[in-house]
C-alpha cells in the first residue's frame, strides 16, 4: 500500500483575486517547501516530484520539474508532470503508487497546482497565419500588405479557459453536461441551490478544520491563509435570483450552484511503509485502493458512480463502510444526480451501471463543504480531496473514506482511504 506522511496545501483563492499574480509553478513552489518544511524530510532522500496541473503553463513547461528545483530539491531528484483534468491530483498520487510497485522508487512528493486566474488567451489561427506572413514580409510594401491583411475579428481572442472547459468530442461544455443531467436525473433548481447554500454552511462550520489544512503565504505585504470563497450570506432565497449561466431559457445551473474557478496547490508527501519505518515517518493514512472508470463524455458529471461501482467490485468493499466520502461538488446538479442514482435501482438501470452501489447519506458527504464553496483549481483539487479527508478522519477518530471525482470527458476517479493511528 501506498502511505501518507504528510499533507499541506495552499488556501483556494478566487480567480483574479489575492493569488492571482502567481503562477502555478509558484503556486507549486509555495505548497512544496511548505511540505519540506513542516515534515523536516531531508529532500534528497526524494524520489521523485510528481505533479497534476490542467493549464499548464507555457513559461514553465514540466511545472513538476520547475517546482521540484525551486523548491530547493536536489537536481537529481526527477520529476514528471501527469495531466487527467479534474482528476490530475489523484492521478499523481496513484501514479507514485504504480512506481512504488514497479520498483521505480519509495519516496515522492505528489499533488497538484493550478492557477486558473492564468489561463492563457490565445489568438485565432486567422491572427496567427497573419502574424507569420508579416515576420516574413522583407520590404516596406510587403509589411504593409502583410498588416492591411489582418481583419477585426484576428483581435478576438479565444479564452483558453472556456476552451479547457469544453469538451472537443460532443461539443458540450461542462455546465451543458451538467444540465443535460438536471433533467434526466430530476434535480430541480431548488434542490440545486439548498445544496450549494449548505456547502457554504459546512464550510463555514469547518473553517478551523480548513485552515488547519493550509499553510500560509505571504505576498504582496499580505498573509494569505484561508479560502477565499466563503460566502457567510449564501441562502437560497439569494441564489434563487442568480440567472442560469449555460441555458438561459430552461437552464438550473448557476454560478451560485457551480464551483468556483480558483487558484491553489495541495501536496503530500507518499511512500513505502518500509522507508516510513527507516526515516521514522508517522504515517496519517494509506492508500487501500482506486480505480478509474470511462463514461458518456455527455454525461461525465456520473463519473464518480461507475469508478466508484469498479472500486467496490475490485476490493470487496461497500460503500457503507466509508465513514466519510468527498465528492467534487463540480456543479450542484451533477453530485446530486450522484447522489440520487447510488442507492436507485431504476436510475443505476438508467444510467448504465450494473446494479446501484448504495446510498451516499448527506450527513457523510463532504463535511467541510465542497468545491461551490471552496473552488475548483482543477489540477489540485483530487489532492485537496485526499487532504481533507485524511484530516477529518483524524479529527474524528474515524478509519475509512471515499474520495471521489468526475472528469471532464467522460471519466470518474475514487480513492478508498484508511486512516493509520
Amino acid at each position: 500500500m501506498l502511505y501518507i506522511y504528510h499533507t499541506t496545501r495552499t488556501a483556494f483563492t478566487k480567480m483574479g483575486g489575492s493569488l492571482s499574480h502567481l503562477g502555478a509553478d509558484d503556486l507549486g513552489k509555495h505548497a512544496v517547501s511548505n511540505l519540506l518544511t513542516e515534515s523536516g524530510i531531508d529532500s534528497s532522500l526524494i524520489d521523485e516530484v510528481i505533479i497534476g496541473c490542467v493549464c499548464q503553463p507555457a513559461n514553465a513547461a514540466n511545472v513538476a520539474r520547475v517546482i521540484s528545483l525551486r523548491s530547493g530539491i536536489s537536481e537529481k531528484v526527477i520529476a514528471a508532470t501527469v495531466h487527467r483534468n479534474c482528476a490530475s491530483g489523484m492521478e499523481a498520487i496513484t501514479t507514485s503508487y504504480e512506481r512504488m510497485q514497479a520498483g521505480r522508487g519509495q519516496l515522492f512528493i505528489v499533488g497538484g497546482t493550478e492557477s486558473m486566474s492564468n489561463a492563457p488567451v490565445l489568438y485565432r489561427p486567422s491572427a496567427i497565419r497573419h502574424f507569420a506572413q508579416l515576420s516574413r514580409a522583407r520590404s516596406t510594401m510587403d509589411k504593409v500588405k502583410a498588416m492591411a491583411s489582418f481583419r477585426p475579428k484576428d483581435f478576438s481572442p479565444l479564452i483558453g479557459l472556456r476552451l479547457g472547459l469544453s469538451d472537443p468530442y460532443t461539443g458540450l461544455n461542462m455546465g451543458q453536461t451538467a444540465e443535460l443531467l438536471a433533467r434526466e436525473y430530476g434535480v430541480s433548481r431548488e434542490e440545486q441551490d439548498a445544496f450549494a447554500t449548505n456547502s457554504h454552511a459546512k464550510a463555514i462550520a469547518a473553517k478551523d478544520g480548513l485552515n488547519s489544512e493550509i499553510s500560509p503565504i505571504y505576498t504582496k505585504g499580505k498573509v494569505i491563509h484561508s479560502d477565499d470563497g466563503i460566502r457567510y450570506d449564501s441562502c437560497p432565497e439569494k441564489l434563487a435570483k442568480l440567472k442560469p449561466v449555460f441555458e438561459n431559457v430552461t437552464g438550473s445551473v448557476t454560478a451560485g450552484n457551480s464551483s468556483q474557478i480558483t487558484d491553489g496547490a495541495a501536496v503530500l508527501l507518499v511512500g513505502s511503509e518500509s522507508i516510513g519505518k527507516e526515516l521514522e515517518l508517522q504515517p496519517i493514512g494509506r492508500l487501500r485502493a482506486y480505480s478509474y472508470a470511462g463514461c458518456d463524455p455527455s454525461r461525465m458529471g456520473l463519473g464518480p458512480l461507475f469508478a466508484i461501482q469498479q472500486l467496490l467490485s475490485e476490493n470487496r468493499l461497500k460503500i457503507e463502510e466509508a465513514d466519510l466520502i468527498e465528492i467534487n461538488e463540480a456543479f450542484a446538479a451533477q453530485t446530486l444526480a450522484c447522489v440520487k442514482t447510488a442507492g436507485s435501482q431504476s436510475l443505476s438501470k438508467k444510467a448504465g451501471l450494473s446494479a446501484p452501489i448504495g446510498e451516499i447519506p448527506l450527513d457523510k458527504l463532504n463535511q467541510r463543504g465542497g468545491a461551490i464553496a471552496l473552488g475548483h483549481p482543477v489540477g489540485a483539487t483530487g489532492a485537496r480531496l485526499v487532504l481533507t479527508a485524511l484530516d477529518q478522519l483524524k479529527q474524528q477518530n474515524k478509519e475509512q473514506a471515499l474520495t471521489t471525482l468526475c472528469i471532464g470527458g467522460g471519466q470518474g476517479a475514487a480513492l478508498w482511504l484508511e486512516r493509520i493511528s
